[in-house]
């Protein structure tokens, strides 16, 4: 990364210590983005490791590419919290920490002296985040996997063609949206801490932020009495958005006013679109939808979807091709936005940090880590007197003697 005069090298979370005792997605993307941001995150496993590692295919080196998804620049020690002494070590660890993050199930590790409660009255500084399927409550007995969340929620039942029956979302997207949650909430608590030097308990759920992930959706439900129903790829309040046939495939526009509408109809040759009645405005369009689908789509034809990408960029009309995966790295990358970071001496390929800095850093300065990786480092660390802050080249190098 080059650095702009009055920047830093250090990321925003720099010297902040993560204790991390999630697994699978939503935890560990939340601890990912914050190691990214330079706090340093202690990834602890079981002794057969994060269930993720196990997710195959596809592999990169033997190693599921699930997990690299979400565990770089982490640390990794292996404890068995039922050994005295690896239970004794994870308090170590929670006594130097910052942060503490779990998504054990409700009531879980109160066996070990690490339930909410315990943990506020032993380690008040720490900011603990627990992450569940379905809250403490209720819902306390529901296993947290998204795609539970995902049919609870009602995400499923709008997704897919009217005549269809409810699909999934092709990514744990609520797993995602949890993990972004919890990163917001613990960002916020360390901020209230500067201030109060005490630490505090965030809890997050899929089914929360589920229901707040569907925005409009939950909203027209909540605020307007209306249950959402399936549309494909149709907006419910928006229209032309959404897949149109041009030449050789589909072409998506988006089209979000009226004066995007008039000049998408000019575009196309048909001027007098725009002051048809049925199309002049968006909730007229919105009536109208299927007519003006046809009409769209008959001028449409005439030229093939990149054809049409071109010329509607140019008069600044949303739209884009339906890419694949590997198609929309590649898009990413002719733009400029870098999508993919090799991370650590190993060169990984990752997928970048969502969050660009005008001053700090964010860093890949570590490949997604072996199980078990760091446990040297990261015990001589815990059993020193020095500084909370780890340095695992420092910490090995004095090891070796150096």
């Amino acid at each position: 990364m080059t650095m702009t005069p009055g920047s830093s090298s250090r990321g925003v979370l720099d010297g902040i210590v993560v204790a991390d005792f999630s697994r699978v997605l939503a935890g560990p993307y939340a601890t990912m983005l914050l190691a990214d941001m330079g706090a340093t995150v202690i990834k602890v496993e079981s002794p057969t490791g994060d269930d993720t590692r196990a997710w195959q295919p596809p592999v990169r080196d033997d190693q599921a590419t699930y997990f690299l998804s979400v565990n770089r620049n982490k640390h990794a020690i292996a404890l068995d919290l039922k050994n005295d002494d690896d239970l004794a070590t994870a308090h170590k660890l929670l006594g130097k920490a910052d942060v503490f993050i779990e998504n054990w199930k409700p009531g879980g590790l109160e066996k070990f002296g690490m339930d909410p409660a315990a943990v506020a009255q032993r380690y008040p500084h720490l900011v603990h985040a627990s992450i569940t399927g379905f809250g403490t409550n209720g819902g306390a007995h529901l296993p947290g996997y998204d795609l539970l969340a995902q049919a609870a929620s009602g995400l499923m039942d709008i997704t897919g063609e009217p005549e269809s029956g409810g699909q999934k979302a092709g990514v744990a997207i609520f797993d995602v949206v949890t993990g972004l949650h919890a990163t917001v909430g613990i960002l916020g608590a360390l901020q209230e801490r500067q201030l109060s030097g005490k630490g505090q308990h965030i809890a997050v759920n899929l089914m929360s932020s589920a229901l707040s992930g569907l925005v409009n959706q939950t909203s027209a439900y909540v605020a307007g009495g209306v249950v959402p129903t399936r549309m494909g790829n149709d907006h419910p309040s928006l229209a032309p958005y959404g897949p149109f046939a041009a030449g050789d495939q589909p072409l998506i526009i988006a089209v979000g006013n009226d004066g995007q509408f008039r000049r998408l109809a000019a575009a196309l040759g048909v001027p007098e679109l725009a002051d048809d009645e049925r199309y002049a405005t968006n909730p007229a369009r919105n009536a109208h939808r299927e007519q003006l689908r046809a009409e769209l789509e008959v001028h449409l034809q005439h030229k093939t979807a990149s054809e049409w990408v071109e010329e509607l960029r140019h008069v600044q009309i949303p739209c884009s091709e339906v890419f694949t995966i590997a198609q929309g790295v590649e898009f990413a990358q002719d733009i400029g936005l870098e999508p993919v970071q090799p991370a650590g001496a190993e060169q990984v390929p990752t997928v970048k940090h969502p969050i660009e800095y005008s001053r700090s850093q964010v860093t890949y300065d570590k490949a997604p880590p072996q199980l078990n990786e760091d446990a040297d480092a990261i015990l001589a660390w815990l059993h020193e007197d020095g500084p909370r802050r780890f340095d695992a080249d420092m910490v090995t190098s004095r090891n070796n003697g150096g």
